[in-house]
């Protein structure tokens, strides 16, 4: 059962993550007057939270440069309200899984375990699970996929933070370690809005605590460290799937797994979030 968190999160975010990188999502954003691609993640993602300031994105988002949000909160609130940027966050879902999914098998069901799974999230300390758990179910299969996908994902998210907490990283020492393991720093880095000096800080930090070695790259610390951040991670995303059972679980994966393919293969295959390859 340890993996199996991380198993499911292979098929759940690439369903979630087509209101970031489809071009169906961004039309919808658009529609809303969200135009440019950061307005529609910052006012779609943070929109269950009603219309809030930067600062409680900045702690919830983790890896965001301070910087970097409050060019976007509250300024995307003048121009969609929280009810408009989700309104157009679940169309633009509903139309990027409309034609991927179209014919690829048992939707209905795979969406009703789904939604089983993401209403037994624990969200007590986890802000953006519970702000998403909140919100009314859509009445359609695919909205449910595309919702519970999202309550399970920023279930795991919060879950996430909280061990990096536990690891005593911060935000750029988050991205500098990354890009030492897994990432390009030209891609992340400008992605995350972190300065050449927050970088160079965060890496010398990262150095006198020996995760990284002279030349920037991963040491066995951070290596192991990584390790201990995902089973942290896997243990406090562990509830749904218990909940869900075993045969429960087992039959999700079985007829999630060909609907996932379908829209991770119509995804970026570089992503700032690091879309999973499913095997």
């Amino acid at each position: 059962m340890e993996l199996l968190p991380r198993a499911m999160w292979t098929l759940f975010e690439p369903i979630h993550a087509v209101t970031y990188f489809t071009p169906q999502a961004r039309e919808a954003f658009e529609a809303a007057n969200l135009r440019g691609f950061w307005r529609g993640y910052f006012a779609g993602r943070a929109a269950p939270l009603g219309a809030v300031d930067a600062a409680p994105v900045i702690a919830l988002f983790w890896g965001f440069a301070p910087g970097m949000v409050t060019r976007a909160l509250p300024d995307v609130w003048s121009r969609a309200t929280p009810a408009e940027s989700l309104a157009a966050r679940l169309a633009g879902a509903r139309a990027s899984l409309e034609p991927l999914l179209d014919g690829a098998g048992k939707v209905d069901e795979a969406a009703d375990l789904l939604r089983e799974a993401a209403s037994a999230a624990p969200t007590v300390g986890r802000a953006l699970s519970a702000a998403n758990a909140a919100l009314p179910w859509p009445d359609d299969s695919l909205g449910v996929l595309f919702h519970a996908a999202t309550i399970l994902r920023e279930h795991r998210g919060d879950g996430h933070v909280a061990a990096l907490l536990l690891a005593g990283l911060d935000g750029p020492e988050t991205g500098v370690w990354r890009t030492a393991i897994d990432q390009r720093r030209d891609y992340l880095q400008p992605a995350r809005g972190w300065s050449d000096d927050d970088w160079t800080a965060a890496a010398a930090r990262l150095r006198d605590r020996g995760w990284l070695d002279e030349s920037g790259a991963a040491t066995k610390l951070a290596l192991d460290a990584r390790d201990e951040i995902e089973a942290n991670t896997d243990r406090l995303a562990a509830a749904p799937w218990a909940h869900l059972g075993e045969s429960g679980t087992a039959r999700l994966r079985e007829i999630l797994r060909p609907l996932a393919v379908r829209v991770r293969a119509a995804l970026p295959a570089e992503t700032p979030i690091g879309l999973p390859v499913i095997r």
